[in-house]
């Protein structure tokens, strides 16, 4: 793979190699590392890429390895840098012939979403969105629970992401660019993690949102974008949720969760605790679910590398998400695009935008 942004400073970027190494099915071979060439040199230098392949920016990046014989160029590209440059990267990488994964949102906004699906399904190739909690088996055991009706019809949601990083005034790269409208998109908070937690929501029921009502908050004085934010939802089926998302809530760090109830039963999953899912009946006692037992599917112990009681984490849970683009591609048959979440999600911030400005009123999710 190549690597767009990610260079000294970034923590995603680390975070995402670290994911792509670990199950030694990919090698990083090249990299626009930076916008300041000082920094992409010696980034690469770091990590033992070669100085030719260490590109000043992503043009000279497609343009130098699509120059190279097929056995030695990048397959795929990795995007880690700021929301704005998510489009011209991934666009730039499809026209020249890479298939792309991109962390999310997909774009700066729902128009650059839809232009970028139009460029994917035109050049055949493959698209993936990061979403890194879907990685997790737990998840994944989840909603194989509600496929198979062990809960009933769903009936109510409630789903939560909350930190308090940005409970004061952050002077650093990752609060900056974050609660810049011009880098970040039209909602801050919600554009940031509410997104992780609409995605889970969406993928666990296997449904989709159709309304929000919602009420976003700046708390912090001279901010720009939403800090905090709550929505009523309607989903398919009937289902009614609640959703909040908040990063001004002093103590905590990446408390997402879900809880979802059904006709007959009940599933809660922590991601702060991502070895436990919690399923409740409405004729027995309380079950906890631990990772990586033998009564787990065969598909959901897949995913784990170590025995039951050796606790797996965010980066295994990153590096599933690798993994299986990384099988994917070799198949032939190629991956099934990311595009369909890379354009809800956009749209979700864009209603939660729209329902917040008139008054939290209720607002339609148009893909």
């Amino acid at each position: 793979m190549g690597m767009v942004g990610g260079g000294s400073g970034a923590f995603i970027g680390y975070i995402h190699r670290l994911a792509a190494r670990l199950d030694g099915q990919i090698e990083l071979v090249c990299g626009a590392f930076s916008r300041d060439p000082k920094n992409c040199r010696q980034t690469g230098q770091s990590l033992g890429i070669d100085p030719a392949r260490c590109y000043d920016d992503y043009e000279a990046m497609m343009a130098g390895e699509a120059a190279l014989p097929p056995a030695q160029r990048m397959d795929f590209i990795v995007i880690v840098t700021p929301n704005h440059v998510h489009f011209p990267v991934a666009k730039a990488a499809l026209e020249a012939g890479f298939h792309v994964l991109s962390d999310k949102p997909a774009t700066l906004n729902l128009q650059e979403a839809r232009d970028l699906s139009d460029i994917v399904y035109k050049s055949g190739l493959s698209y993936g969105l990061t979403h890194t909690y879907l990685g997790y088996p737990l998840v994944s055991a989840a909603r194989a629970i509600i496929a198979d009706g062990g809960i009933g019809k769903v009936r109510k949601v409630f789903a939560e992401y909350i930190q308090g990083w940005l409970a004061v005034n952050v002077d650093n790269k990752q609060a900056d660019w974050r609660t810049d409208p011009a880098r970040s998109g039209a909602s801050g908070c919600m554009g940031d993690i509410g997104t992780h937690a609409h995605n889970l929501v969406e993928y666990v029921t296997d449904k989709k949102m159709t309304h929000v009502a919602a009420d976003l908050t700046i708390f912090v004085e001279g901010r720009r974008l939403d800090d905090d934010g709550s929505a009523l939802f309607r989903m398919e089926d009937g289902i009614k949720g609640t959703l909040s998302a908040s990063q001004v809530c002093v103590g905590r760090e990446n408390s997402l969760s879900f809880r979802i109830y059904g006709e007959t039963g009940g599933l809660e999953w922590y991601q702060e605790e991502p070895n436990t899912l919690i399923r409740t009946y409405v004729d027995r006692p309380t079950e906890i679910i631990r990772s990586a037992q033998g009564y787990l599917p065969e598909h959901i112990q897949a995913q784990y590398r170590a025995p039951a009681g050796h606790p797996e984490g965010y980066i295994e849970a990153f590096a599933n998400v690798y993994l299986e683009f990384a099988e994917a591609l070799r198949t032939d048959g190629g991956v099934k695009s990311g595009m369909d979440a890379a354009l809800r999600g956009m749209a979700f911030v864009e209603a939660l935008v729209e329902s917040s400005n008139n008054d939290s009123a209720w607002t339609e999710i148009k893909p």
